[in-house]
């Protein structure tokens, strides 16, 4: 499922490849952060081999996912105005590849709450 374009976008919809700690190789990007095996939405995603929540068939409004919709994720989105559930559903309006395409031209990690 995961190629070198999609390899950037997070299991929540984020897209890595626009963050300067990925770009700079700091971060090697959601998959591949052993560090970040606290995280409840990527280790579903791995476990379910999904490249992000956009593949998942259990849940079709991603917010009502207790993984995806949980504190951290809220308190995340409102510090970085990030709307990772628009990322999910253009995901799935677009696929992976054109996501991680259409956020590496714009320079975004996220669509921006409205």
């Amino acid at each position: 499922m995961e190629n070198q374009t999609t390899k950037p976008v997070a299991a929540c919809g984020l897209y890595c490849g626009a963050c300067p700690k990925y770009k700079s190789g700091k971060c090697p990007g959601c998959r591949a952060n052993e560090k970040a095996s606290w995280c409840d939405i990527r280790r579903c995603c791995m476990e379910h081999n999904y490249t992000s929540c956009a593949d998942c068939t259990e849940y079709a409004n991603v917010k009502e996912c207790k993984k995806f919709n949980n504190f951290i994720g809220r308190i995340m989105g409102v510090i970085f105005n990030s709307d990772r559930s628009a990322c999910i559903y253009r995901i799935r309006e677009t696929g992976h590849e054109a996501f991680a395409l259409e956020m590496d031209k714009q320079g975004l990690k996220s669509i921006k709450k409205k």
